[in-house]
């Protein structure tokens, strides 16, 4: 009886491998970490054998500790940290070179040279996104200049790219599919945001030959099947794929224009559905595709914070200042506020609505008074004012206030984040029992296209809320704060 579903959710420190049922209940789930390559300042990577070493041991291992059998997978879903680019040889399935992380900000020159040719707007108009390091266009195009021969390699279709969803279902299926969805392809700065087509503008202003290029599909359909693996058994259907932030919208069942999620997970990504139709923004923010199933199309409107969650990690790994990650809310919270110290957490650049790579972090207002738990306390702040803004630019766009948000991710489980966040925004917060909303989301689409679940109603029907954080400080007060984080902004 094929009655599970399998989630991999491939993200930017780790992979977390996913059961789920037919009533959403979590039967399984795995985490495995994978080493961070940091070359040079500003630089980031991954060993694509780290990245797939973590999904072999996640999923046998979840499989294992749960006692559930393989045989009872009946499809698989895949979401993955977004614009990290791969380059591989189609014959023997071996990458060229180290995978490119999102973070890196290696092709910050290329891109500032494109913008100063004039076409910033076009690109805008083309892909809805902005001209930034952030994005895989640039960075597939730096490893085709300085791999050596692998140019050429790709012009002779020797080469396939792709972000983590297209190199794990290449992997998966035993090199039978090359593709990507929508969601992935519309972060890429290659795909025509309403076409929703490689753009062949775009291919020749960053030097993309179009047969590097896997075909794009939909977010919820059979791709192929497992094949020739030491850990899952052969034709189970890959079925369903989006990237990190659109798998997580849709997993917080945000299925109505207008609805919105935070995920806190390394970075942080508000995400709002637009609907059926791409809305430029005016303000900073990215537009993408939400996701497709079928010939149905939404929309959605994006800012995107570089780090959140891995400002934690730099308290804990870089300064010492921590032992684990959750020690940080205790730790915050015992102090009132944090006596003036404001930290600008922009150790990989600014994104949304700055979209400043060159800003490095920045420490302001401390004295002989300032211990680590006003550090730890003005990291949490960091990470809630970098959201504040955000949410600005995209009511800006909107032209109305959001009524409220949705929040997931690890760090949505910090009950004082989330009241600092609550706080901010003048808005109430809603956190869901289950915080994987991103695995969730893969699980979801993979399952509608194998018939686990018959429509969007069954899944809206057994998303369950845990807890709502109403603002509790004045909103004057909440204005004075902002306003002196971006007096901090602008020293960074």
């Amino acid at each position: 009886m094929s009655d599970i579903v399998l989630a991999i959710d491939q993200g930017t420190t780790g992979t977390t491998a996913l059961l789920l049922d037919r009533q959403l209940n979590t039967v399984g789930k795995v985490n495995r970490e994978f080493r961070q390559i940091f070359p040079q300042p500003g630089w980031v990577e991954h060993d694509p054998e780290d990245i797939w070493a973590s999904v072999r041991e996640a999923v046998g291992e979840v499989l294992a500790t749960s006692g559930v059998d393989a045989g009872r997978i009946a499809c698989i879903g895949i979401t993955n940290q977004r614009e990290t680019t791969l380059l591989w040889e189609r014959e023997s399935g071996r990458p060229v070179h180290n995978a490119i992380v999102w973070q890196c900000r290696r092709t910050a020159d290329r891109c500032a040279a494109l913008a100063a040719d004039g076409v910033a707007h076009e690109v805008r108009d083309l892909t809805g996104l902005v001209l930034d390091p952030y994005f895989s266009g640039s960075k597939l195009s730096w490893l085709l200049q300085n791999v050596e021969g692998a140019d050429a390699r790709a012009h002779e279709g020797q080469l396939a790219f792709g972000t983590v969803d297209t190199f794990l279902t290449w992997r998966l299926t035993g090199g039978e599919a090359h593709v990507t969805d929508v969601s992935n392809a519309s972060r890429t700065l290659l795909m025509n945001v309403e076409t929703r087509r490689w753009e062949t503008r775009m291919m020749d202003l960053l030097g993309i030959p179009p047969t590097v290029l896997p075909s794009i599909r939909g977010c919820s359909e059979v791709y192929g099947h497992t094949r020739g693996l030491d850990f899952l058994p052969d034709g189970i259907p890959v079925a369903g794929m989006a990237g990190d932030q659109q798998a997580a919208l849709f997993g917080q069942v945000c299925y109505e224009p207008g609805e919105a999620k935070c995920t806190y997970g390394t970075g942080a990504f508000l995400v709002m559905n637009t609907g059926d139709r791409p809305v430029p923004s005016e303000n900073g923010l990215l537009t993408s595709v939400g996701w497709q199933i079928g010939e149905d199309v939404v929309y959605a409107l994006e800012g995107s914070v570089f780090i959140a969650g891995a400002a934690v990690q730099w308290l804990r790994d870089g300064l010492q200042v921590l032992s684990d990650a959750p020690e940080i809310e205790a730790l915050a919270a015992s102090v009132l506020d944090s006596g003036g110290v404001v930290f600008v957490p922009a150790l990989a650049g600014l994104g949304a609505p700055h979209w400043r790579p060159e800003a490095r972090g920045a420490i302001l207002g401390i004295d002989r008074g300032t211990t680590r738990a006003h550090l730890a306390r003005a990291t949490l702040e960091g990470i809630a004012l970098q959201n504040a803004d955000v949410l600005r630019a995209m009511e800006a766009d909107l032209g109305e206030p959001l009524q409220g948000l949705r929040v997931d991710g690890g760090a949505a489980a910090n009950d004082l984040l989330m009241q600092m966040q609550a706080d901010l925004l003048q808005r109430p917060i809603t956190r869901p029992q289950m915080l994987e909303t991103t695995a969730l989301g893969a699980a979801a689409l993979a399952g509608l296209a194998a018939g686990v679940w018959r429509g969007l109603d069954e899944i809206t029907a057994a998303w369950r809320e845990d807890r709502v954080f109403e603002p509790q400080r004045p909103a004057d007060e909440a204005e004075a704060q902002i306003e002196a984080w971006h007096a901090a902004v602008e020293k960074a």
